[in-house]
């Protein structure tokens, strides 16, 4: 059987030697869409043509939105006790020593100062990736620092949100951190330090309702999922069948709970344009 012969095929390979194609070198979108993943992470990590914006982290957000990716991150050292001694199927330490071990966070948030287009920025970003960007008691610390910080130095502040919520392994001591991040916004508006709040996919439970929609800007990136009550928990309680598009970004824009949505590779431009315009100053396109 000729064709059984590698040789006499031109196949000069032993299958001992033969290699695999490595992972991760392609992508594939929701919709099906191929896309390497290198040219991916030079278009923002959004699939170009279907638009579709992949969930990125701290990491990336920073590299898109500070100068040369320049920084100082604030509060790194920070990270959860187990107060309650709380335990599911899992200690609440042995889930936060696997999530530390996946993504190598401290905590579901990251906090830094750096130049955005020329101009001071503080920003608190959320990684999904740390138990599911939820929101306990190192959360909202940072954030709360973070905010004080653009206090004492006068510093717009911007949170992107990412997160299914609260933490329940922290019951009352995560919900209490809507109450604290709310009021430190507060400070900021009383002090017109500008506060802009970028929603992502996902931003749900108690994130969205404390600082998530406190912005004096409330923007989101295209496609995200924004509510407080996922939709089918939303649709079992009112026993009604829920409009098409429900809770994503553009469903909220067209009522009126967001100011507008942004493309990533846009996000940068637009921000410091906003920032521009309210503190007065000219403006400046990248």
């Amino acid at each position: 059987m000729a064709w059984f012969k590698r040789k006499d095929k031109g196949i000069q390979t032993t299958t001992e030697e033969k290699k695999d194609t490595p992972k991760g070198l392609w992508y594939k979108s929701p919709t099906g869409k191929i896309i390497d993943t290198k040219e991916l992470e030079q278009n923002h990590y959004v699939s170009p043509e279907d638009g579709y914006h992949v969930r990125i982290g701290s990491k990336e957000y920073f590299e898109i939105l500070f100068d040369d990716n320049q920084f100082e991150e604030l509060n790194a050292d920070l990270s959860s006790k187990d107060p309650l001694k709380f335990v599911d199927t899992k200690k609440y330490p042995d889930r936060l020593k696997a999530a530390h071990k996946k993504t190598h966070l401290k905590d579901a948030v990251r906090t830094a100062v750096g130049k955005s287009m020329g101009k001071d920025l503080v920003i608190a970003c959320m990684d999904f990736a740390f138990i599911g960007g939820s929101m306990g008691s190192v959360v909202g610390e940072k954030i709360a620092r973070a905010a004080d910080y653009s206090l004492k130095n006068n510093i717009p502040f911007m949170i992107i949100s990412k997160s299914g919520g609260a933490r329940m392994m922290e019951a009352a001591l995560s919900l209490m951190q809507l109450a604290k991040t709310s009021a430190k916004l507060a400070q900021l508006a009383e002090a017109k330090i500008p506060y802009i709040s970028l929603c992502t996919d996902p931003t749900t439970g108690g994130t969205t309702a404390s600082f998530a929609m406190l912005g004096d800007i409330n923007i989101a990136e295209p496609g995200a999922l924004i509510g407080f009550a996922g939709p089918r928990v939303v649709r079992d309680t009112t026993g009604k069948e829920l409009p098409e598009g429900f809770q994503t970004s553009e469903f909220l824009l067209e009522h009126g709970f967001l100011d507008f949505i942004t493309h990533r590779k846009n996000l940068k431009t637009q921000i410091n344009l906003y920032l521009d315009l309210i503190l007065n100053q000219p403006l400046r396109i990248a």
